[in-house]
């Protein structure tokens, strides 16, 4: 098969791969559909954090299951599946609580990388969930969406307390901060301010539900944040960038008693300890429960009541990841989708 490897910053090369195998009972092999790049690919192809080349990449993944271990159930050959980029057993107490994300089991999701051809997820039955029926074409950037950044920000809106009524402030315009907005529209925010500086971005965000825009940023975005809310701060901020910056500006943007959701993959992040004691506000997120949300999110897409399949707005063959990385990298694409047939 055809798999993406990163062998060290900025070199990003397709070769071929053995297809991965059956390696516990309770393995999946899946024929990728679609796959992507994902935001946190870029901290690696940066050089931000180590990379251990050649390492396989992706970890958003949908597909058919083509074979199952002897344990599996939950899932047959044939099945068309979402995964999380964790998998999980779904069944221990932490899993059952809803935070699958830390399952006492917990490993990768696509095991072998999931910018391929073939895949290996563990923990199958815990970590796949199938969809109604064979997807037509229009419906696989939704379903992929659900496998990672639809999750994340939906996780980000709920870690965030959002509600009917609430003000609510997303800082990042990446496909996370995206659809964090229109995870925060569905769940019935009656105000949406998204901190974005590309028209672009601005546009999509509207279009899920954004009711404000502020270009400003860091002490300024703070400032614009209190005079839309009559100097309050929002209610509910939704943090997904990941940054030293990012984190004080959603802290400082949220009003006494308000909550944080913060799903930007951490960077060097420290938090001053006496601001935090005396803000009043409430901190919620990490890596997100994905499979928590998985069936009501396909639910939703498969009824077309939710398309976050438009956060891709790049579409690449496989053979071309490396134009994909670079596309992101220079943020000429909000996100990519690469097909892998």
């Amino acid at each position: 098969m055809r798999g993406v490897l990163l062998y060290a910053p900025g070199d990003v090369r397709v070769e071929d791969r053995e297809v991965p195998a059956i390696v516990e009972p309770t393995d999946a092999i899946l024929k990728v559909a679609a796959a992507c790049v994902c935001g946190s690919d870029l901290w690696p192809y940066r050089g931000l954090e180590d990379v251990d080349g050649p390492a396989p990449m992706g970890h958003e993944y949908v597909g058919t299951v083509e074979e199952v271990g002897g344990a599996v159930h939950g899932v047959a050959v044939g099945d068309f599946v979402v995964g999380s980029f964790f998998a999980s057993d779904n069944t221990c107490e932490i899993c059952r609580a809803g935070y699958q994300t830390h399952c006492v089991r917990r490993q990768p999701g696509a095991a072998t990388g999931a910018q391929s051809q073939y895949v290996r997820v563990p923990l199958a039955d815990g970590t796949l969930v199938a969809t109604p029926g064979q997807p037509g074409p229009e419906l696989i950037p939704s379903l992929l969406a659900a496998s990672d950044v639809l999750g994340t920000g939906w996780f980000g809106a709920v870690a965030a307390e959002v509600g009917p009524g609430k003000t609510v402030a997303v800082v990042g315009d990446g496909a996370v901060g995206l659809l964090g907005v229109l995870a925060a529209k569905q769940l019935g925010a009656e105000r949406i301010i998204v901190f974005s500086r590309h028209a672009d971005r601005q546009a999509l965000a509207r279009e899920f539900g954004a009711t404000d825009v502020v270009a400003e940023r860091g002490d300024e975005g703070v400032a614009r944040i209190k005079e839309l809310t009559g100097g309050l701060g929002a209610h509910s901020v939704i943090e997904a960038v990941g940054t030293q910056e990012s984190m004080l500006q959603a802290i400082r943007s949220t009003r006494p008693g308000g909550h944080v959701g913060y799903v930007g993959v951490s960077h060097d992040v420290s938090l001053p300890g006496q601001e935090l004691f005396f803000s009043g506000v409430h901190l919620h997120g990490g890596p997100a429960p994905v499979r928590r949300f998985l069936p009501e999110l396909i639910r939703l897409i498969w009824e077309r009541e939710i398309d976050p399949g438009r956060v891709f707005d790049l579409t690449l063959p496989l053979e071309q990841a490396a134009e994909a990385y670079r596309a992101m990298d220079e943020r000429r694409a909000i996100k990519v989708l690469l097909t892998t047939d």
